[in-house]
């Protein structure tokens, strides 16, 4: 693995503090009405995608997630303006405005989604995986989800198959304590849900995943082992979401005490003050670092508002794959 050099201790503030940023912002444009349906915030949990990146072979290796899927595809390579541009419903996103929040979608840079169906995209991420054992491409799937969709049922059809088949495949469960609004602790009788994965004899772990270097390091053991052919490994990477499950979440079960402790934990803090400790760079030069985050978010927004709305007539289009599908000649009547 890339040692965890000055360089890449820049890159990941740079990237973590414009994600944060970015979030800041969707949730301004979200009271303003320009972004509209759901809205679900990353913020606390960018140690995640800055570690796993940095253990992944970006040329080749892919991730599926769930709905909170903004920033994975950044740390990807996706253009920000054009995830910025699909939030919003514009042409110019990903999907061509017809994705919106929980569908960021590319297939050039290997991300395939941005999930509504809880646990939805579980077997999805076996199933890339299975095409890359197929086609010998040496390529691995990181499959991300949340603590709430560790409780369906295709995780245990999945994991099963996984294991089975040997798929090379690294699922992810980024518990931040909270399934929307209930507590990990009220929805089985354990807490560590890594321990899922024994029930498959599948190697599992619970990562501090609000340190990027630790789980920089589980995701390249668990890479390392999925390319090699001996199969999936499942990372617990335990993190804490600052917002709320949504934009319509109140957060009445829990206090803003309980936030203000977890924010002790700050990521960003945490690479901030590594840099520091390290001589690699000043508190002036993190500032500019700032303020180049906070005007390339501007731009992003700018390169929105300029973008137009999809035309009318491309409701009728990715409907059908098949052209000349029946009934189609009956839609303008």
């Amino acid at each position: 693995m890339k040692e965890f050099s000055k360089e890449v201790y820049l890159k990941w503030y740079e990237d973590m503090t414009m994600w944060r940023r970015f979030e800041d912002k969707c949730r301004s444009l979200y009271l303003k009405q320009k972004i509209r349906g759901f809205l679900h915030l990353y913020n606390g949990q960018e140690a995640i995608p800055a570690g796993f990146t940095h253990a992944m072979d970006l040329t080749k290796d892919s991730m599926i997630t769930a709905y909170r899927c903004h920033i994975h595809p950044m740390a990807m390579g996706v253009d920000p303006k054009r995830i910025m541009a699909e939030l919003c419903g514009k042409a110019t996103g990903t999907s061509g405005g017809m994705g919106g929040s929980m569908h960021i979608f590319s297939k050039e840079h290997r991300f395939y989604g941005g999930h509504g169906i809880v646990g939805g995209q579980i077997p999805l991420g076996a199933g890339i995986a299975f095409a890359d054992k197929y086609f010998d491409r040496k390529a691995v799937n990181i499959c991300f989800f949340g603590d709430g969709a560790a409780r369906q049922g295709s995780l245990h059809e999945t994991f099963n198959m996984a294991m089975n088949w040997k798929l090379p495949v690294v699922f992810v469960v980024e518990n931040n304590q909270y399934a929307m609004g209930t507590s990990v602790k009220r929805t089985a009788n354990h807490e560590d849900i890594y321990k899922l994965g024994l029930g498959y004899e599948m190697p599992c772990l619970a990562v501090d995943a609000m340190d990027p270097v630790k789980v920089a390091e589980a995701a390249y053991e668990a890479i390392e082992r999925a390319r090699r052919g001996d199969g999936p490994t499942f990372i617990e990477a335990r993190t804490y979401r600052y917002r709320g499950h949504s934009m319509s979440d109140a957060e009445p079960y829990r206090s803003k005490e309980e936030v203000a402790v977890h924010k002790n934990d700050d990521p960003i803090e945490l690479v901030k003050h590594r840099i520091l400790e390290n001589g690699w760079a000043t508190e002036q030069e993190l500032e500019a670092m700032d303020n180049k985050s906070r005007d390339f978010v501007e731009e992003c927004i700018e390169f929105m508002e300029n973008s137009p709305y999809p035309d009318a007539e491309k409701i009728y289009e990715y409907v059908y794959a098949q052209e000349n599908y029946p009934f189609l000649d009956k839609l303008e009547n």
